[in-house]
């Protein structure tokens, strides 16, 4: 399932006042949550097995730019070829990206309120150690914390066997996308208010990452809320994004999606975005030979990842096939990159931006329902956002007693 022709945007709809009603047809809550998080988990498999190469790589492998889902670079050997095995990338297999994002989602399940260091603390460690669940990469039952990346077996080392203030945890951890790929959930429960689900992710992700790293998982979380905004666009999701970032992380936004702003396909972005992204990323020019400094704290430097998923999603005019196709191809770390890009188109847009098909395989291949933890979390965000209500009404009745104000 490869082509060489070109990836065309889609365009989209002009800004929207937050005052004006939703049309009839456009998106509900519950449409957009299912859009982001079957969308996050689709752009992941999509984006798994041709994770670390290069454009040109996967050119020459597939023979034109990836338009779909394919199987493992190394076809059957995938369970003893380097640097991949065991793990079966491909067919439609969802990575530890979406495993984590599950796995958040059922702590939110389970918390039914706002999430902190502690709840990853309390509640994310067991989902990771507790019990055996389905990985599809390893074709087998194991516990999450087999498959994730170094990273994240950190949070458990540190909370679970250290013990360590949870709020701190994430110091001296790898400076990488791992908290951030996992945090649309966070903007969900927070949808259409992106302050509120940077300040939660940031809280969050403490128990996960630091400097750059936590910064990206408030800044993702945040554009993603933006994204389910009535009348949101490619354009006010950056907007968001930027208003809200730090340091280089704000850099490396500002300079890759005024890149992606010159480009009216992906196909054209993809050699420019890399370029745009390159002054501000540790990791250097050979993804699987990451430089002497790579992911160290810094607050010149970003992650590429978010940047690039921002820059990928302006170029495609919102698109959720080319946002989602245009990662992929990027290369590196594609499959997080389309996670992310897949989750704000799919928030913008809703489930029905996602192809029915690929939805289809992913959940086959990967013997998931990619729609029950949507449902589960557009209950958690209704009964969020009730209690969030009902304590702005207190607080206003009492700052107006406070302040001799009617």
């Amino acid at each position: 399932m490869t082509s060489t022709a070109p990836l065309a945007p889609t365009t989209s709809p002009s800004p929207t006042a937050a005052t004006t009603p939703t049309p009839p047809g456009a998106p509900t809550l519950d449409d957009r949550i299912a859009g982001a998080l079957v969308g996050a988990a689709v752009g992941d498999a999509l984006g798994g097995p041709v994770e670390g190469r290069s454009p040109e790589q996967i050119t020459a492998r597939h023979g034109g730019r990836i338009t779909g889902i394919v199987g493992p670079w190394d076809g059957d050997d995938w369970r003893t070829a380097r640097p991949i095995a065991p793990y079966h990338k491909g067919d439609g297999h969802v990575t530890d990206d979406t495993l984590m994002t599950h796995a958040l989602v059922r702590v939110y399940g389970k918390v039914r309120g706002h999430l902190d260091a502690y709840a990853v603390a309390d509640h994310l460690v067991p989902e990771m150690i507790g019990a055996p669940r389905w990985i599809p990469e390893l074709e087998a039952e194991a516990l999450p914390l087999q498959r994730v990346f170094l990273a994240e077996k950190w949070i458990v080392a540190r909370l679970h066997y250290g013990h360590v203030d949870p709020r701190e945890a994430g110091s001296g951890n790898i400076v990488n996308c791992g908290a951030a790929m996992y945090m649309a959930p966070v903007g969900l429960v927070n949808a259409a208010h992106p302050q509120a689900a940077y300040a939660e992710a940031i809280d969050v992700a403490g128990a996960h990452q630091s400097s750059y790293g936590r910064e990206a998982a408030g800044v993702f979380a945040a554009g993603v809320a933006a994204a389910c905004a009535p009348g949101a666009t490619p354009a006010t999701v950056v907007e968001a994004c930027l208003s809200l970032a730090k340091d280089g992380t704000r850099a490396a936004i500002e300079a890759v999606c005024e890149t992606a702003s010159r480009h009216q396909d992906v196909e054209s972005a993809l050699v420019p975005l890399r370029a745009a992204v390159a002054p501000f990323d540790t990791v250097g020019p050979d993804y699987r030979a990451p430089s002497l400094g790579a992911r160290r704290p810094s607050r010149l430097h970003a992650i590429e990842e978010l940047p690039v998923a921002l820059g990928m999603l302006l170029a495609a005019g919102g698109d959720y096939r080319q946002s989602v196709l245009g990662a992929v191809n990027y290369g590196r770390d594609c499959d997080s990159i389309a996670t992310m890009s897949g989750a704000l188109a799919g928030a913008l847009h809703g489930e029905r931006a996602v192809p029915a098909d690929w939805a289809a395989t992913v959940a086959e291949a990967s013997r998931l329902d990619l729609r029950a933890p949507a449902r589960t979390l557009a209950g958690v965000a209704r009964e969020v956002f009730a209690r969030d209500t009902a304590r702005r009404r207190a607080h206003e009745a009492a700052f107006a007693a406070l302040a001799g104000t009617p």
